[in-house]
């Protein structure tokens, strides 16, 4: 794959667990070899927005905003710094400024690369355990940064109920403050976790179209975290997005899972009409176990050329980053209205 081809179909991800492992070991940087997701492979794979989680891992007890506020710290000094070299993604306006730079002449550094193809990185909370129930909180993770929101990880939280949790309950009061509160800032929802009962309370409640961040088809894998086929209805007729995730469980139930285990839920979400509202999630970082051929973002370019051995480019194009980046340039706040 040539350069020129790779450079019409920019990638969106919208979910990785960098932050995390950061967190968990001061010796990690974002250039560490452990990680899956570096500056570095993110160029190779032509990624141009990558999502980055705040995930509070268990290990480290009871969730607590401080643990929030560290995982932002880690992005600012390792991300977006100088010399992480990603750019904050805050307002739609950010999106629409570099679709007018890229006609304008190139702006090089000291090694000949072009200091606007930087990535842009955006912030999502997954589980607002660490939210400690306080709006205040909400309202500071808003002004920080963050920009989706999540109400759970598997279990049960003082928001909702997650996936796993047994008795399957919905949103709690709280729960619905939160979601009337991101409703008023602009914080954009995520359904991937939630039980299915907090599923369509988000989805009733929301004003904004949420997404599905990593989730696949319930019908092609029954891991409970995929989506059923009428949830997977829903998230289209609201004009959300599905974001088709490499977590190997949640793609084929045993055996050795490839790059192509994939198309049977990129065909079955396409049957269900969704073709313009699928998009990519990794969780990259978060994978104990990787798809053969998907094993960090560099590996992009040849996850496009597999699909469009199967798919038209249009459709290729809008998998790999045109749906996600038309979904945030319709519902990202405007930094005129913070």
């Amino acid at each position: 794959m040539n350069g020129k081809l790779n450079a019409k179909r920019p990638v969106v991800d919208f979910h990785c667990d960098v932050l995390c492992k950061m967190q968990l070991d001061s010796k990690v940087d974002f250039s560490h070899p452990s990680l899956d997701v570096t500056k570095e492979r993110l160029l190779a794979g032509h990624v141009r927005l990558q999502t980055f989680a705040i995930y509070i891992s268990q290990v480290l007890g009871t969730p607590r905003f401080e643990h929030i506020v560290r995982q932002i710290e880690l992005f600012r000094q390792h991300v977006v710094s100088s010399s992480g070299g990603l750019r904050p993604l805050l307002w739609r306006e950010d999106l629409a400024e570099q679709d007018e730079q890229a006609e304008k002449p190139k702006h090089l550094d000291g090694n000949g690369a072009d200091q606007t193809d930087s990535p842009w990185a955006l912030l999502s909370l997954e589980g607002a355990d660490a939210l400690e129930g306080n709006p205040l909180y909400v309202e500071l993770c808003y002004a920080i940064g963050i920009r989706l929101i999540g109400l759970t990880w598997n279990h049960a939280n003082w928001a909702a109920d997650g996936i796993m949790e047994p008795r399957g309950g919905g949103l709690t009061r709280k729960g619905r403050e939160l979601v009337k509160r991101s409703n008023e800032l602009g914080l954009l929802l995520d359904v991937s976790h939630l039980s299915v009962q907090g599923f369509w309370e988000v989805l009733e409640e929301a004003t904004l179209p949420p997404i599905a961040s990593h989730s696949n088809a319930f019908a092609v894998c029954s891991h409970p975290r995929n989506l059923r086929d009428d949830q997977i209805r829903a998230l289209i007729a609201c004009d959300g997005r599905i974001g088709l995730t490499f977590v190997t469980m949640f793609i084929k139930e045993q055996g050795t899972v490839t790059a192509e285990d994939l198309l049977p839920h990129i065909e079955h979400i396409c049957a269900l009409g969704g073709a313009r509202h699928m998009m990519f999630g990794s969780d990259f970082d978060g994978i104990e176990r990787h798809v053969q051929g998907l094993e960090h973002p560099g590996k992009y370019p040849e996850f496009a050329e597999l699909l469009l051995k199967h798919y038209p480019e249009e459709l290729v194009t809008g998998w790999l980053g045109g749906h996600a980046l038309h979904y945030l340039q319709t519902n990202l706040p405007s930094k005129r209205s913070f």
